[in-house]
């Protein structure tokens, strides 16, 4: 699938106001191509200022359409400065997308370093951004939803929210924390707001990123690690996935299509969470 392609109408889509945390990073770069493509406003908002200013450069959009903000999505402060100059220039905040999130090495569990020797200042790093950085947005642009009484949310869980995955404890905690945490807000936000606004997430199986590399690709040679080899041997469709294998998910969840779905995490994962290893 390209970025314009989308077996909905376009009409679907334009001029809706998507926000999408972590906008910067390789999968959300896709859906940021993908989203303006298909006719959305888009306010993309990353910690890393200089690789966000050079993707928006990139997609040479108009302001009117396209903007970055650099934003650390664990300071709420930040986020509310930038929820109302986001309302000034789009008007209002239709999507909410939160793709920030990852790990980090020193919260890995490797040869040179136990599950009890990994430093507390990582581990909470993890669970922070992955947990809580996806709870303060949904507070502050959910708050922009409940006045308007409509709006879609899309949260970004894992496979290890599924099951947690060897090695990774804060980031396995953390994605089961957004699994939950999605379950709550679409009841929240249906019963004590309005019903038009609908809380999903999707679990992306196993894909390339720069915070998962070093452990699926030897770094001398781009060959499997053996963790690699063995995350391929138990995804049935023996590959990992591609950034662009997650936009039909993703259009059918923001979309009118999805009008009655509220609450649930979907796996985009190559039959990995169906298969038993047998």
């Amino acid at each position: 699938m390209e970025c314009t392609d989308f077996p909905f109408a376009p009409s679907a889509f334009k001029d809706k106001t998507v926000v999408i945390t972590g906008g910067a990073g390789v999968l959300a770069q896709t859906m940021v191509e993908a989203l303006s493509a298909w006719g959305c406003k888009v306010a993309i908002l990353d910690v890393n200022a200089r690789q966000g200013e050079e993707f928006c450069r990139r997609l040479a959009a108009p302001p009117a359409r396209m903007r970055f903000w650099p934003t650390d999505i664990l300071q709420k402060g930040q986020l509310e400065k930038v929820a109302a100059e986001v309302i000034q220039v789009f008007g209002r905040v239709d999507i909410l997308i939160n793709a920030a999130g990852g790990n980090r090495p020193d919260a890995t569990v490797s040869a040179d370093k136990s599950f009890f020797d990994l430093p507390a200042e990582a581990l909470r790093f993890v669970f922070d951004l992955n947990c809580l950085g996806t709870i303060l947005a949904c507070q502050v642009f959910g708050r922009q939803m409940a006045q308007q009484k409509s709006g879609v949310i899309v949260n970004i869980a894992s496979m290890s929210a599924f099951k947690p995955l060897t090695r990774i404890p804060a980031y396995s905690a953390a994605k089961a924390a957004v699994s939950n945490f999605t379950q709550w807000l679409a009841v929240a936000m249906a019963q004590d707001y309005a019903p038009q606004i609908r809380v999903n997430a999707l679990a992306p199986g196993f894909f390339l990123t720069d915070q998962n590399r070093f452990l699926l690709l030897d770094k001398d040679t781009g060959a499997l690690t053996p963790r690699g080899q063995q995350i391929l041997a138990h995804t049935p469709m023996k590959r990992f996935g591609q950034p662009t294998d997650l936009l039909g998910t993703l259009g059918w969840l923001i979309s009118d299509a999805a009008e009655f779905v509220t609450g649930i995490v979907v796996p985009v994962d190559g039959g990995y969470a169906a298969f038993g290893g047998v």
